[in-house]
């Protein structure tokens, strides 16, 4: 048995070398004790996007992750149609006081506030609204459509 540890952050060469391998082992194990279904979404399915009126991929999905939080506001925390409405999920989860910022040592996504998008059959199942700070990421809230709830979504995003 040999045991490395190497840097996943920023990543190591060899992090970025058996990135894959690691990931199957990571998916054959959450299969086989978890008893994920192999649908489960992967890393090919998870889109970062920052929180911008201004970014193209944030506008095009914005409906499509507001209607998901109301609907995740409704079945999970039982709160009213008025409670969950546009203008509540903007205030709450895309009206951020970070500013966002390209480091030149910092990450190529940038700093600032992002929505880390699930998609599944071409459509979003769950969106991580997290912070990406210089020494951290900040894990803000995380809805999921409730559909969807036996994939375990809160946990895979936590991991990830």
């Amino acid at each position: 048995l040999k045991v490395r540890v190497v840097r996943s952050s920023p990543p190591s060469t060899q992090f970025k070398a058996t990135f894959q391998e690691s990931y199957q082992v990571y998916k054959r194990y959450q299969m086989v004790i978890h008893k994920d279904p192999p649908d489960k979404p992967t890393i090919n399915q998870v889109r970062l996007v920052p929180v911008s009126f201004e970014d193209p991929q944030f506008k095009s999905s914005f409906n499509q992750s507001a209607t998901l939080f109301a609907k995740y506001q409704m079945a999970i925390h039982k709160d009213t149609p008025s409670d969950c409405g546009e203008n509540e999920f903007t205030r709450f989860l895309c009206d951020s006081p970070l500013e966002a910022e390209n480091a030149p040592n910092g990450p190529e996504c940038g700093y600032g506030s992002f929505h880390q998008q699930y998609w599944l059959d071409g459509k979003i199942i769950a969106v991580g609204v997290i912070d990406i700070l210089p020494y951290c990421v900040s894990s803000v809230y995380l809805y999921y459509d409730p559909d969807y709830s036996f994939l375990s979504l809160g946990v895979y995003s936590a991991l990830r």
